[in-house]
């Protein structure tokens, strides 16, 4: 039984329908029944409750060989760090209580450093809790997100613009999150990996803010879509009027400066098992259908 926290988010999901397309056996843990249904529908065992309580996830990782731990976003939190590091208590605290053996555990491509990186320092730090656990644990460690471009949907699309705080021509680490959850559930079923070690997760290659803004925009109809860099202070205004915390907004901004200077990068490079096959033209043909999606 492989148990797979966050099973309806963005990773999880791909962990899961990966995981039931090998026939294997899941236990698929989320708040909501309704969203666990596709996967009850298809065999998955549903564990329907909040994660961050010890004693569901410690029912939920009881009898499993192993878990696909991640720490899901909360946007509204004051303090991201504190955040990160209460919800990696409780995974300690569940995989102590229920024996698992195995852990595949999301993190992020600069998550070695102890501070300076944003909510990727709040990863760091759950990392440390784990690797005290004596278990067999994989870190997975991704770039940035391509996904997390959907947040500027609506920013393109009424201003025509694409911005953010980081650097518009530095090349960063991108992944992926199909990708990202092929790779973790290839990890849970194969179990080839013992003690603790780290997996980096790439794109083909990095991008820069502005050729990834470039691509979308070919495939909107914007040909001349340009990425500005906004000023802490904006950006911080901006994503606090949308409802995230000042806290998890200065974070952001902290992690966008942590990426533009390169301290953020990847440590193992491309080589075969570190190399995701995903181009981010792909994505921007996923994002071209949800902006359309919106007219």
């Amino acid at each position: 039984m492989i148990a797979v926290m966050g099973a309806t988010g963005s990773t999880g999901r791909a962990v899961v329908e990966r995981l039931l397309d090998a026939g294997r056996k899941v236990r698929v843990i989320g708040r909501s029944a309704e969203r666990l249904k596709r996967f009850v529908d298809r065999g998955a065992e549903p564990i329907t409750g909040d994660a961050s309580d010890a004693a569901v996830l410690t029912s939920a990782l009881s009898g499993a060989d192993a878990v696909y731990a991640m720490v899901p976003p909360d946007y509204g939190v004051p303090d991201p760090r504190a955040y990160y590091n209460r919800f990696g208590e409780t995974i300690e605290k569940a995989a102590r209580q229920s024996g698992v053996r195995r852990i595949v555990f999301l993190s992020s491509v600069g998550a070695e450093l102890p501070s300076g990186t944003g909510p990727i320092a709040g990863l760091h730090d759950v990392e440390e809790r784990l690797k005290t656990l004596g278990v067999d644990l994989r870190i997975l460690r991704p770039g940035y997100f391509y996904d997390n471009f959907f947040a500027n949907l609506g920013l393109i699309k009424h201003q025509r613009i694409n911005g953010g705080a980081i650097s518009p021509l530095v090349p960063i680490p991108m992944t992926d999150t199909g990708d990202i959850g092929a790779a973790a559930a290839d990890e849970l079923a194969n179990g080839r990996f013992t003690g603790t070690t780290v997996r980096e997760l790439l794109g083909p290659r990095d991008y820069t803010m502005k050729e990834a803004t470039a691509m979308i925009g070919q495939k909107i109809g914007m040909p001349d879509l340009p990425y500005i860099q906004f000023q802490d202070a904006d950006v911080v205004g901006s994503l606090t009027q949308a409802g995230i915390s000042n806290g998890v907004a200065s974070s952001f901004v902290e992690m966008s400066h942590a990426l533009s200077e390169g301290r953020v990068r990847s440590l193992q490079g491309r080589r075969p098992d570190t190399t995701m096959p995903t181009p981010f033209e792909a994505f921007a043909d996923r994002f071209a259908a949800a902006y359309k999606a919106q007219e």
